[in-house]
């Protein structure tokens, strides 16, 4: 639909900076490396991808800072000097669960496809390995027994969020995502996220595909009308490009509402929980950092329960939220000009089933985050402020995601796996969704292997299954 790669990887250029306006953090290096090999080609010529260390800089009110360093032996040394011996040695323990539960999670529910609910048990082994490692058990319950220090238990557990949960309602299996970010590591590509899409569309097409843009799709086309399975799609100026298998990306339910009205839209997405959103704050400043700040800062609020009731039970803004400050120029500073810096600020917010006027309270969402990241020590006084842009859920509806949410159904227990709106729908033969919205879900690696499950329902096609 866009006139270039990315999609909701997206870039915004003005004024000399360069700001990815989606995700902001790249985990899983060997995903995104299978991705290319897929195609036939090696990642390294087509990203040069660094180190993010730290990967994270926490800041907690009222108590000092902790790096998430890169490697085991920098982290436990990191909470030995922060947070003492017992907690540094509860690490140890701790990276050992998360790998044990990375390995059994991966192979035997991450990267699977699922045809019905008791594909899950099937082998039934790998459901006992989880059990067993207490992965049905409460993610904050499981983190709160290795670490005594409340900074830890916020640092290995706010990923829940990611899933659209709070750590105290989330299933351990979640911590899988802690996994892939202080074990596997973050990094970072020259060019910023967006040239990960753009890498991929190189490799794509010196592979031989097709790849057109400024050509909207107006519907995917159906034999017989409205009942047989599919024969291609029509674009919005009229073209019919014929197709055995059309694999479909954009947010799940705005596929089945636009482009295939004819079929049922699944139960989940329907009826189904929808993750928090986010405004997010993309800014060209001038000026220098916070001291100590890096790459990834989180800054943490004082009330770490509170905050996760109002967002996700009362539909309210977070009383002191925690907020995510990228500033991407620390890894590359070609990003902006010299002296200037790319600022990414994101505040988890309620989607549209909360209780928040956007039309009216949307200034005031950006002025007090500008506010706090002002008090947070960020340049972004009126002298500093070079360019700027601010997102809300109705510009995240605007751009085709169901309830205003960047983040799709949130990934509560029956919301996963075989209850997540499938990558195959039986009614609509030769239809093959892929994303955030299908399995396995949100996140960049998700995604990526989303794209591989997708694959390897077109070949499934192919085969006559």
């Amino acid at each position: 639909r866009a006139g270039g790669p990315g999609g909701r990887a997206g870039r915004w250029e003005s004024a000399g900076y360069a700001v990815d306006t989606g995700p902001s953090v790249l985990t899983m290096r060997d995903l995104l490396a299978d991705t290319f090999a897929a195609a036939g080609a090696d990642l390294a010529d087509h990203l040069r991808l660094s180190a993010v260390d730290p990967m994270y800089r926490a800041w907690f009110p009222g108590a000092g800072p902790i790096s998430v360093r890169r490697g085991r032996e920098a982290m436990t040394e990191e909470i030995r000097a922060t947070c003492g011996p017992a907690d540094a040695a509860a690490f140890g323990r701790f990276a050992d669960w998360l790998g044990r539960l990375y390995r059994v999670e991966q192979p035997g529910f991450i990267a699977r496809n699922y045809d019905r609910a008791t594909d899950l048990a099937r082998p039934l082994l790998p459901a006992l390995r989880l059990a067993r490692l207490g992965a049905f058990r409460r993610m904050a319950t499981v983190v709160d027994g290795y670490f005594a220090d409340p900074r830890l238990r916020q640092l290995f557990s706010f990923q829940a969020l990611y899933a659209g949960l709070s750590p105290f309602d989330a299933l351990a299996i979640y911590c899988v995502i802690t996994y892939m970010d202080t074990v596997e590591g973050v990094w970072f590509p020259e060019g910023g996220i967006h040239a990960v899409a753009r890498g991929l569309a190189d490799a794509a097409a010196k592979a031989g595909a097709d790849l057109r843009y400024d050509a909207p799709v107006a519907r995917i086309v159906r034999r017989l009308g409205s009942s047989g399975p599919v024969t291609g799609v029509r674009l919005a100026d009229d073209t019919f490009l014929p197709a055995d298998a059309v694999v479909a990306n954009p947010d799940l339910p705005a596929v089945y509402r636009e482009l295939v009205p004819s079929a049922r839209m699944p139960r989940a997405a329907r009826r189904g929980t929808y993750s928090p959103s986010c405004t997010l704050w993309l800014a060209g400043v001038r000026g220098r950092l916070p001291e100590g700040a890096g790459h990834h800062n989180i800054h943490f609020g004082s009330d770490w329960k509170g905050s996760f009731d109002a967002l996700l039970r009362a539909g309210t803004r977070q009383p002191d939220p925690a907020i995510l400050v990228s500033a991407p120029t620390v890894t590359d500073p070609t990003l902006a000009p010299a002296g200037g810096h790319v600022l990414y600020a994101l505040e988890p917010v309620p989607n549209l089933d909360g209780r928040i006027d956007w039309a009216s309270d949307r200034a005031r969402f950006r002025d007090t985050l500008v506010e706090r990241l002002a008090r947070a020590g960020y340049p972004v006084g009126a002298a500093d402020v070079v360019t700027e842009r601010f997102v809300d859920p109705l510009d995240w509806e605007a751009q085709g995601m169901e309830r205003g949410t960047p983040f799709a159904l949130s990934h509560r227990f029956f919301q996963s796996g075989p209850w997540r709106p499938a990558n195959r729908d039986r009614r609509v033969p030769g239809l093959v969704l892929v994303g955030s919205g299908t399995v396995p879900g949100v996140s960049v690696p998700m995604v990526l292997v989303s794209g591989r499950l997708a694959a390897d329902r077109v070949d499934e096609l192919a085969a006559g299954r």
